[in-house]
Order: structure tokens, then C-alpha cells, then sequence
């Protein structure tokens, strides 16, 4: 627990976790996946910061993070018995991983705008889905 007496930043990101903990618990399934890509391209631009600024601690941190979103979030969580696209997106979130880690080992900015590249279409098209009136639990207008 913090004390009264810790860094502002400190609490600040304790606060910040349990905001994170809180939307968590309370997101639908939806919210959840969007919330994961919303962590894979965080951690891809702070990488690719501190690969600008050649703190080589924060770019592992970040990239293991990323990979880490997408094989044990998105990639466990697809139903391969959906068919074709879970196959598709599995094989994409590997290769993404694959390129990811190679951006760590090279400190390479281009294989991170490439994985950035590749995923944004899956990602807008996640958040588009979203936004439908079947995702959002909004009624839909009836032919009369």
C-alpha cells in the first residue's frame, strides 16, 4: 500500500491500475479485445520511443509486453473452429509476434511500423464492429 508520503507518480499509477482493474471487471467481452489492442500499440510506441532514446530496458519491457498482449490475449482467445479468419488472424498475431521480436533484437523502428501497419486494419475493423447496433445493445429500427 502507498503511503501519504510516496512520489505523486507513485499514486498516480497505483490510481491508474485500479481505474484499469475497475474497466476490466466491468467491460464486455468486446471492450476486453479492444482494450488488448489498445495495449499492443501502446507498448509498440513506447518502444519505438525508447528505441529513439536508446533506453534498451524500456524497449524489452515494451515489446514483451506487446507480444505478451497478443499470444496470450488475442491470439488464446480466438475459436479456430470459426473458421478461416480465426486461422487467418492466428497465423497474422504470430507473425506479428515473430516480427516484434526480431524489432527487439535489432532495435529495429521499421519492423515496428510494419506489425503497427498490419494490425490497425484489424483493429478499426474490431472497433467498427462496435459500434453496430447488435454490438452495443442499441435497438434496430423495424420495417413496419
Amino acid at each position: 500500500m502507498s503511503s501519504p508520503f510516496s512520489a505523486r507518480n507513485q499514486r498516480a499509477t497505483l490510481y491508474a491500475k485500479v481505474g484499469l482493474e475497475t474497466d476490466v471487471q466491468a467491460a464486455s467481452p468486446h471492450r476486453l479485445v479492444a482494450m488488448l489492442f489498445d495495449g499492443v500499440f501502446d507498448a509498440m510506441a513506447q518502444a519505438t520511443q525508447a528505441i529513439q532514446m536508446g533506453n534498451v530496458e524500456l524497449k524489452g519491457r515494451a515489446l514483451s509486453r506487446a507480444v505478451r498482449i497478443l499470444d496470450e490475449g488475442l491470439r488464446a482467445g480466438l475459436d479456430l473452429s470459426a473458421g478461416q479468419l480465426a486461422t487467418d488472424l492466428r497465423d497474422l498475431y504470430g507473425y506479428v509476434c515473430t516480427r516484434l521480436t526480431q524489432a527487439n533484437l535489432r532495435s529495429d523502428i521499421s519492423a515496428i511500423e510494419e506489425c503497427q501497419r498490419l494490425l490497425s486494419p484489424v483493429r478499426e475493423a474490431w472497433t467498427a464492429i462496435g459500434q453496430s447496433p447488435a454490438a452495443t445493445g442499441a435497438p434496430t429500427a423495424r420495417a413496419a
